[in-house]
């Protein structure tokens, strides 16, 4: 299936949503909701290794709140990654695979039992494979500060995403998800890197924000989208895991900005110290002001809206519930 194809089976889905699809919320958040360890520079990803079956159970739960698009256990996981464990190439390789086929059968077992129940208000869910940002594989906080230092180059970031693009494209997953990309260089690096592997898979590539103006790198929006406007194999652009406060305002922005199609995924408000490695309180939002917004979110022109950081199941079940209200 070519691009353009791949293209259309996504629009469409979005038309059979009303105009908007569901993306899931918070993977690490309900993994250790279940009880899983993952304080480790692997985060979510480390649940490859340890407990598969616990993430495609997660996956489940999403589907059944009304996800229609499931996201990847790889946002953390990468080559290097797990070779700083001790595991081979192959074995890396394997892993990285291993995130789409799990929220593949999850899929597909989800869509086989619901299909068969009349009435059903549920659409075959998408699977989109996550690609975390320099900074996320270097666990020290960077992907919220875009501040990678003098040596990372527009030719080390693809260096460094080539080989994943490779093995998750290779997995078959129905759309790419780039995620929290703190800068210019990293967007641009990954725009560069999908030409220049012919990627025949949509994408999108999601910024976040810690003011709601710029991006993390005190860069322009204007700025950062200039390469991704130009690029065939950007579907959407976006903002994830900044607080949903920031919303409304980035989506005003982006649609000044842009003409892709609009992706939101905030986290609930929360702050994630990235050196200490916990969550600070503030202002956060509950299920019921998600519920609130997320048609506002839609009328304003995003395509494509979920949740990030802790956010839950219950989360993106009362944004679905109010997003497809009739």
């Amino acid at each position: 299936m070519g691009l353009e194809k791949k293209f259309a089976l996504l629009e469409d889905l979005i038309k059979k949503c009303g105009g908007c699809a569901v993306v899931d919320g918070g993977f690490a958040t309900q993994l250790e909701i279940h009880g899983a360890a993952i304080n480790d520079p692997l985060w979510s990803a480390v649940s490859l290794i340890k407990n598969p079956e616990l993430i495609k159970r997660v996956h489940m739960e999403y589907l059944e709140a009304g996800a229609d698009i499931v996201v990847t256990s790889s946002y953390q996981a990468t080559i290097p990654g797990f070779l700083s464990r001790g595991l081979s190439i192959e074995e890396s390789e394997s892993l990285l695979q291993k995130s789409v086929q799990l929220a593949v059968e999850a899929r597909d077992r989800f869509w086989d039992k619901v299909s068969k129940v009349s009435g059903h208000s549920y659409n075959r869910a998408l699977v989109a494979a996550s690609i975390g940002s320099y900074g996320a594989y270097l666990a020290d906080g960077s992907e919220y500060s875009g501040n990678y230092g003098e040596n990372v180059s527009l030719d080390k970031l693809k260096d460094f995403h080539r080989r994943r693009l490779q093995v998750l494209v290779e997995a078959g997953p129905d759309l790419l998800a780039f995620e929290t990309i703190p800068n210019k260089l990293e967007a641009q690096a990954c725009v560069e890197l999908l030409e220049e592997e012919k990627v025949q898979i949509p994408a999108w590539i999601c910024f976040t924000s810690v003011d709601g103006e710029k991006a993390p790198s005190g860069e322009s929006f204007e700025e950062c989208l200039e390469a991704l406007n130009k690029s065939n194999n950007i579907y959407a652009v976006g903002i994830n895991c900044a607080p949903p406060q920031f919303i409304e305002n980035l989506i005003r922005k982006f649609a000044k900005l842009t003409k892709k199609a609009i992706v939101v995924y905030p986290n609930s408000g929360e702050v994630w110290d990235g050196k200490a490695k916990q969550w600070l309180p503030s202002q956060c939002f509950g299920d019921d002001e998600f519920e609130m917004f997320a048609t506002k979110w839609r009328d304003l022109g995003a395509k494509l809206i979920g949740g990030c950081c802790r956010t839950t199941p219950s989360t993106i079940k009362a944004i679905s519930k109010d997003l497809k209200r009739r």
